[in-house]
């Protein structure tokens, strides 16, 4: 890994050395826009809108536009502001760990210590472990002033940027004004179906279906070009609903029935991809009592994702 970026965590007249690296990249297939008919690649070129001339990347400014005047910012006056010129990691307040909503995390960066001596990285590694608190701190990266949560993973520092309380949307939905009656018998069914899904988080337990998909339908088009038939390939799957509408507690009971038989069959184990399952989605399923599907046929290729 390469460090973006190098500073210091600075809590009173304490101060950790650090170098900050992305924690996280994106493993997505790269897929690109061409011309359907000959495959020819679809470029953009930047354009002046006033000469007509295509104009070359280091020739492109920042620029700030009222309506009326357009005031043009050079890199290095961007670069002369006070806060984009400080290297600190600026300590405001350490605070309980679960007062931290996770709606406000955003992009994730690891630390590692940028000093012959660890000991004041440590320090601060293990007074954030036992004390349970995460450091509230402020920054500046990449022409931006950032509020960011100091925490601990495993033994390094990671520094989450987080959105700022303006950034985070009101979620105001008048169909939740509507008074809703849930009687005991739900709720402990609910419950009960809850409890028959219970397990230990495993993130790589999961993997992507649809961009391990995704690679055997280009895999599969390379060999066999136009001629690819996507249905032997992937294979079908048709749902069976009957056209029926189960009640919420019909559903809640077929649901914890079609569970327990998965696991006393042996069949238990999470389903790559199916982290979450809607209750639409478990209505649908079970509109009739469960019957065995015909085998899926498995793609041509099948390969683990990252």
């Amino acid at each position: 890994m390469r460090a973006i970026w190098k500073g210091a965590i600075a809590f009173g007249l304490v101060n950790v050395p650090v170098k900050v690296y992305a924690a996280t990249e994106n493993h997505d297939v790269s897929l690109h826009q061409v011309h359907e008919k000959d495959g020819g690649r679809i470029r953009y070129q930047r354009r002046c809108e006033i000469c007509g001339e295509v104009v070359e990347y280091k020739d492109i400014a920042k620029a700030y536009d009222d309506g009326e005047q357009t005031v043009v910012l050079s890199d290095e006056e961007l670069a002369s502001l006070p806060v984009e010129k400080s290297r600190e990691i600026d300590v405001v307040e350490f605070v309980p760990s679960e007062q931290v909503d996770p709606i406000l995390f955003d992009k994730t960066y690891y630390l590692e210590p940028d000093s012959k001596s660890t000991k004041s990285y440590v320090l601060l590694r293990r007074t954030l472990e036992d004390t349970d608190r995460t450091a509230i701190v402020q920054f500046s990266l990449r022409q931006k002033s950032r509020l960011g949560a100091l925490r601990v993973r495993g033994d390094v520092l990671t520094l989450q940027t987080l959105l700022w309380e303006d950034e985070v949307r009101e979620a105001t939905f008048p169909s939740l004004d509507e008074k809703v009656r849930i009687s005991a018998k739900e709720l402990e069914m609910s419950s009960t179906l809850v409890e028959s899904f219970s397990s230990d988080f495993n993130p790589a337990e999961f993997t992507d279906d649809y961009q391990e998909q995704l690679k055997t339908l280009i895999e599969a088009k390379l060999e066999k070009g136009e001629a690819l038939d996507t249905e032997e390939t992937f294979g079908t799957e048709t749902e069976e609903d009957g056209g029926k509408v189960l009640d919420l507690m019909e559903a809640l009971r077929r649901s914890v029935e079609k569970n327990r038989d998965k696991k006393s069959s042996g069949s238990g184990s999470k389903p790559s991809g199916s982290g979450t399952r809607s209750s639409t989605r478990t209505q649908k399923d079970d509109a009739k009592p469960a019957e065995k599907k015909p085998a899926r046929k498995a793609p041509a290729k099948t390969r683990k994702g990252a």
